[in-house]
This record gives structure tokens, C-alpha cells and sequence, in this order.
């Protein structure tokens, strides 16, 4: 395996270990917790020998990209027949299209919200989610969500469309945020395996310019002001990982122009070959550099830079960036 695409591998089981640390540090050792922290930590112990990326079944070599998609797969396509291989790239196909499907207007615009996003999974299908909805007796409410499943691929996509499914089908009448999140983090933990969670950030912003955010250990949301930046913190830990845990959240207003940006880490963890990373500090500076043009091109800006800083290198993680100004 090259050298490269082990450093990749290594990055995003450290990544994993960072977080499932964080948690274990503030809910206390719990089983789950404990059990995902040891295959990690047993992963990061074979790379680079031959145990690795073995299959369990064939004994055989799990593909690359398979690995970088879920860096704790024990198992290759070795049981397929050239026919069923087929059958299974059929199958991804139509799942992406579903999963495209899904996806809001990439457009949305309200009253007082100007909203544009872009979602570009790295491989079929994506474990990426991005949202974007309304409530029916909230005019002018502009409800928005970004979150990543643990892992790349269709169980992370399956897990992606049953939260879609989840905000999207929640009784009219009000909500608070914090415990809207607690009920996806429940029904998460009801029908997951173990080693898949989510990091998820959920808001709302009114007609007054009120913005509300729970983030579940995702990336932190950058705010564009004309007097410079502000990152808004984590206030909970993942979603799926523990029950009954509360979800704090963050307040703020923004004025007419100011900008809000989601994004997962396919933007920031993005390196190149040379193992250079793209980082928080690149996003900051073209949010400075762009943070007055309008969703759809301060969106078009960021891709750009990450184009040029990647150099027609592949990403090898799934890519979503979401921006919402006040108008």
C-alpha cells in the first residue's frame, strides 16, 4: 500500500480516536465508547503490516479506496461473482441518485435568507448531510443542518437519509433544538451498529435575524462579520455514541449582509500528496477575503481555492459547504 494513502488512513483513524477521546473524557469510560476506542486504537496498531487491510474471509487484500472509505473494513467483495459486482454498481447507482434526490433546492431563499450550498460525495454515495427546510406556521424560519457519519459509503449514506427522514418528519408546532437533537441521537443509537456516529450541527434562523445552533461535535461554524470573524464552539458531544446526554446551543444575531458557513471536513482535512493540509486558517482567509458576496459565490470561492491549493490531486473524503447570509 503506498505510503501516502497509509498517511490518510492514519490521519482519519487519529482523527476518530481524538474524538471518541474527547468523549470518553466527558461522559466517563462507557462500554461503547470503550469498545470503539479499542478497534481504533487496534487499526492504528497494524498499519503498515501485513494484518492490515487483510480480508477475514479470503485472506486477500481490501482495496485502497475501500480503506480510505472505512478504515476498520475487515472484509473485501471476495464472495462476489463478476455478475453480482455488476449488480452492486447497478444498485450504488440508483442509491446515488436517491441520495442526490434527497438533497435540498441549492438555491434557498426567503424573505430575509439567502442560502447556497455544495455537497460532493467522494465516491458513489455519501455519509455527508446537508438540509436545508421550512416548518409549516413558522413564515420566513429558515431551518438548516450539516453533519457527517463516521465512515464514507452505504451504511454511512443509509444512516444520512434516516436523519433526513427524521427533521423532515417531525409534528408542527414548537420545537426546541437541544431536544430535537437528543431525539436524533436516540434514534441513532436504536438503529446503528456501534461503530457509526454522527457529527451534526442543526439550526434555525428567524425572521429578525435570530440564529440557534446545536452542534454535536461537528466542525465549528465561522460567522462573517464586517468587523472580522467568530467561531462558534462545539455544545455537545456526537450523536450516537451515548443516551440521554443534554445539547446546549448557541445564540446569536446576525445583521443584514452577515454570513454563516457549514462545511464538514472533507474542506479543512483536505491534503495533498505531499501531505500538506488545507486547514481552518485557508477557510478563514477567504471568508475575509470574499465574506461580502453573496451565498452562491462566497460558496463558488471556497471551492475554488480548495481546487487550486489541491492541484488536481483526488479528495478522498466527501465535501459539503453550506453558506447562509442575512439579506
Amino acid at each position: 500500500m503506498q505510503t501516502t494513502t497509509l498517511d490518510q488512513i492514519r490521519n482519519q483513524l487519529e482523527d476518530r480516536r481524538e474524538r471518541l477521546e474527547e468523549a470518553v473524557a466527558r461522559v466517563g469510560p462507557e462500554q461503547d465508547l470503550v469498545r470503539l476506542l479499542a478497534q481504533v486504537d487496534a487499526a492504528l496498531g497494524r498499519i503498515g503490516t501485513d494484518d492490515y487491510g487483510t480480508c477475514l474471509v479470503c485472506e486477500g487484500k481490501i482495496e485502497e479506496s475501500d480503506l480510505l472509505a472505512n478504515p476498520l473494513l475487515p472484509y473485501c467483495l471476495c464472495d462476489l461473482t463478476p455478475d453480482q459486482q455488476r449488480a452492486l454498481e447497478h444498485d450504488l447507482g440508483l442509491a446515488r441518485r436517491i441520495q442526490t434526490a434527497l438533497l435540498p433546492n441549492p438555491d434557498a431563499r426567503s424573505t430575509h435568507w439567502d442560502a447556497h450550498y455544495r455537497y460532493e460525495p467522494a465516491g458513489p454515495v455519501s455519509g455527508d448531510y446537508c438540509d436545508l427546510w421550512s416548518r409549516p406556521g413558522e413564515d420566513g424560519t429558515l431551518y438548516f443542518a450539516m453533519g457527517d457519519v463516521s465512515g464514507k459509503g452505504v451504511a454511512a449514506s443509509l444512516l444520512m437519509a434516516h436523519l433526513h427522514a427524521f427533521f423532515h418528519s417531525q409534528p408542527e408546532g414548537k420545537v426546541e433544538l437541544g431536544t430535537l437533537v437528543q431525539r436524533a441521537n436516540r434514534l441513532l443509537l436504536e438503529s446503528t451498529l456501534p461503530t457509526h456516529y454522527a457529527t451534526i450541527v442543526v439550526g434555525r434562523a428567524n425572521t429578525a435575524g435570530e440564529v440557534e445552533i446545536v452542534n454535536a461535535g461537528h466542525c465549528p461554524p465561522l460567522v462573517w462579520r464586517s468587523g472580522g470573524l467568530q467561531t462558534l464552539s462545539t455544545t455537545g458531544f456526537p450523536i450516537g455514541l451515548m443516551e440521554d446526554k443534554p445539547f446546549g446551543s448557541t445564540r446569536l444575531t446576525l445583521s443584514p449582509g452577515e454570513a454563516l458557513l457549514l462545511y464538514t471536513d472533507g474542506l479543512t482535512e483536505a491534503r495533498r500528496s505531499d501531505g500538506a493540509e488545507y486547514g481552518t486558517e485557508r477557510v478563514e482567509g477567504v471568508l475575509e477575503e470574499f465574506g461580502r458576496a453573496d451565498a452562491r459565490h462566497l460558496v463558488r470561492h471556497l471551492r475554488e481555492d480548495l481546487s487550486d491549493f489541491l492541484a488536481g490531486e483526488s479528495r478522498h473524503d466527501d465535501l459539503s459547504l453550506l453558506v447562509i447570509r442575512r439579506t
